[in-house]
C-alpha cells in the first residue's frame, strides 16, 4: 500500500470528508450498532460514523493516516472514542469487540492477498464471541471503474470553505490484474488551482473473498449485494459478507 494523499494530506482530507458523508452503510451498521457494547472501525477515516454513535457503548476507531484522525478527534463526540493511528493488517489492541466494521470500501486498499489475509485474521484476532463483522467490496464484475472517467464522474461539491467545487475522476485497470489506479481532482469554482489525488484498490471476486474469510477462521451469515439488504448475485454492484468467528 502506498500513500494516498487523499488521505495523509490535511487539505485534501477536508475534501474526502465533504464528499463521503453518511449514507447507506452508515444507515446499515447503525442499526447492527444498536445495543453493541464495543464497536471497532477499522479505517475509520474522519470519524463521522464513531462520533455520532458513541451512546451505545465503547467506540474505537482505527486508521493509518493522521490527517483523517486529527478531524474525527476534533468532532463533537470524538472525544467519547478511541482513536488509534495504526495498520490494519498489524493491529493487536488486545480487544475484543462485539461489531467489527469496514465501510467505504476499506477492505479494497488492501492489493495483495497477503494484505487480504492479515486483515481479515486482525478481524478473527479482535473479534468478541458472538461478535459480527461486515465489511464492503465493489463486485469486479459490475466493472465500475469504467464510468470513472472525467466525463461520466464529473460532479458538484459543496465545501465549506472553497465554496462550490467541480469533482472528477479517471481510472484505468492495470493490465489483467484486479487492481484498479485512479485520480480524483478537486478544482474550486472561479479558480485555476487542482487539488488531486492518486489511489490504487483492488476488486477481488466474491468466491475469492469467501475462501479467505473461511481461512481466516471467519464464517459469513449473509452475503449481500447493497447496503439495502438485497442479496448478493453475480450482477450486484457490491459485495458484502455479514458474518462471526466459526464455530
Amino acid at each position: 500500500m502506498s500513500e494516498d494523499l487523499l488521505y495523509t494530506d490535511p487539505e485534501l482530507a477536508q475534501f474526502y470528508d465533504f464528499e463521503n458523508s453518511w449514507a447507506e452503510d452508515f444507515d446499515f451498521c447503525a442499526e447492527l450498532a444498536k445495543g453493541a457494547g464495543s464497536v471497532l472501525d477499522l479505517g475509520c477515516g474522519t470519524g463521522q460514523f464513531l462520533a455520532e454513535n458513541t451512546h451505545d457503548g465503547y467506540r474505537a476507531g482505527v486508521d493509518p493516516a493522521g490527517a483523517m484522525l486529527e478531524v474525527a478527534r476534533q468532532r463533537e463526540g470524538g472525544q467519547r472514542v478511541k482513536w488509534v493511528q495504526a495498520d490494519a493488517r498489524s493491529l493487536d489492541l488486545g480487544e475484543r469487540f462485539d461489531l467489527i466494521m469496514l465501510t467505504s470500501h476499506t477492505f479494497q486498499v488492501f492489493l495483495t492477498d497477503s494484505d487480504q489475509n492479515a486483515v481479515l485474521g486482525a478481524i478473527r484476532r479482535h473479534l468478541a464471541p458472538n461478535g459480527r463483522f461486515v465489511f464492503d467490496s465493489r463486485n469486479p464484475a459490475a466493472q465500475a471503474w469504467k464510468r470513472w472517467t472525467p466525463t461520466r464522474s464529473k460532479r458538484p461539491l459543496k465545501h465549506p470553505v472553497h465554496g462550490d467545487v467541480q469533482v472528477w475522476n479517471d481510472a484505468h485497470l492495470e493490465g489483467s490484474t484486479q487492481i484498479v489506479s485512479y485520480k480524483t481532482f478537486y478544482q474550486p469554482k472561479n479558480s485555476t488551482q487542482v487539488f488531486s489525488a492518486s489511489s490504487r484498490i483492488r476488486f477481488t471476486p466474491q468466491a475469492e473473498l469467501a475462501a479467505r474469510i473461511e481461512a481466516a477462521g471467519l464464517t459469513v451469515s449473509s452475503w449481500l449485494g447493497s447496503w439495502g439488504g438485497t442479496p448478493y448475485s453475480a450482477n450486484t454492484k457490491e459485495i458484502i459478507p455479514l458474518g462471526m468467528t466459526a464455530i
